[in-house]
């Protein structure tokens, strides 16, 4: 059993419930065949199934909390997961708005509107440290684990593409210093802003919208047969981190957050502009010098990034501008901020 993980957290549905009893070794899993009854049914983005799939991968990851470790390789939960990847794959494929060519999205992401209406925007311009500490709490579900999803690419690339790649998570890990870790900075980060900095902390308090974000991300990872579409979506990562990042800084910076808080974005300004330049002209340079087949792949994985975080953007600022929280659950008062 896993003594060190996070705790499992309340279900969201029937999907959800009967995983966790599983995982509890309470209960079975629902249906049976390749594809699980339960996950044919609702909305893919919906809470109950972006849950699910989060516990799924989430055993790739540090696991839980009294659940095995071998749960990894379930073949049951494994199946379950598949139905589940199969439904949001189709559903983002379906939804996410397709550019022509990959040329285009990369050239859509290079483009800063005149004025940005986007949730860095918002928190830079009018933003209260309330929603800053909401946003840093449902972006600890990521932060906390910065680039581990990515390094699933690392086996499945090669010559120029992987050496890049490398090199870029290698500042991503802190460049061999503990200390300069992303997910240290960003756990001091949210100790200046009086959260809590345990792993999975705020996953029952996240909605369905942020989950999918963090779940794209191992979606593509784990699968040998997505890894041009994880190259897009970390393209689009690195391409759009450094100006959102700058607002993201300045918005701590005017609403008295912590020096620590304001580092991690300073940070990502300056290393997130230069793995850019990386990761266009060396990461996706060097798969398609390779793997030239792969340019669809690129463009999808670019597309599918920006309609999920442009769903999870609709989310957050139309309960921010209506006065109300985006959590599922309230955040603790802060004592140091």
């Amino acid at each position: 059993m896993n003594p060190r993980g996070p705790e499992l957290p309340p279900a969201r549905g029937p999907l959800s419930a009967a995983l966790i009893a599983y995982l509890r070794g309470t209960g079975p899993l629902p249906g049976t065949g390749p594809l699980p009854a339960p996950a044919d049914d609702g909305d893919p983005y919906g809470d109950d199934p972006q849950l699910a799939l989060y516990l799924c991968y989430e055993l790739h990851y540090r696991g839980f909390a009294g659940v095995p470790a071998d749960a990894e390789w379930d073949p049951d939960l494994l199946r379950l997961r598949a139905g589940l990847e199969h439904r949001f794959l189709a559903a983002l494929r379906a939804d996410a708005p397709g550019h022509e060519s990959l040329d285009d999205a990369l050239g859509a992401l290079l483009v800063e509107p005149a004025e940005g209406t986007g949730v860095s925007h918002f928190l830079c311009a009018e933003g209260e440290l309330w929603q800053l500490r909401e946003y840093a709490a449902q972006r600890s579900l990521y932060h906390l684990k910065e680039a581990d999803p990515h390094a699933w690419v690392l086996p499945r690339l090669w010559g120029r593409a992987k050496a890049a790649m490398a090199a870029v998570e290698y500042d991503e890990f802190g460049g061999g210093r503990a200390e300069r870790v992303h997910a240290r900075l960003f756990a001091d980060l949210m100790r200046d802003l009086g959260l809590d900095t345990a792993y999975g902390r705020y996953l029952d308090a996240a909605p369905a919208e942020m989950l999918a974000v963090v779940n794209l991300m191992s979606l593509f990872g784990l699968h040998r047969a997505l890894r041009g579409a994880l190259v897009g979506h970390f393209a689009d990562v690195e391409i759009t981190s450094s100006p959102g990042s700058r607002r993201l800084a300045e918005a701590l910076r005017r609403t008295g957050a912590g020096a620590a808080a304001q580092f991690f974005y300073d940070e990502h300004v300056e290393a997130d502009a230069v793995h850019e330049q990386v990761v266009r002209h060396e990461v996706i340079g060097g798969l398609l010098e390779e793997e030239p087949e792969l340019a669809p792949d690129i463009a999808f994985g670019i597309d599918a990034t920006e309609h999920l975080e442009e769903r999870l953007a609709r989310r957050l600022l139309t309960d921010w501008r209506a006065g109300r929280s985006t959590l599922r659950a309230p955040l603790e008062q802060p004592s140091t901020v």
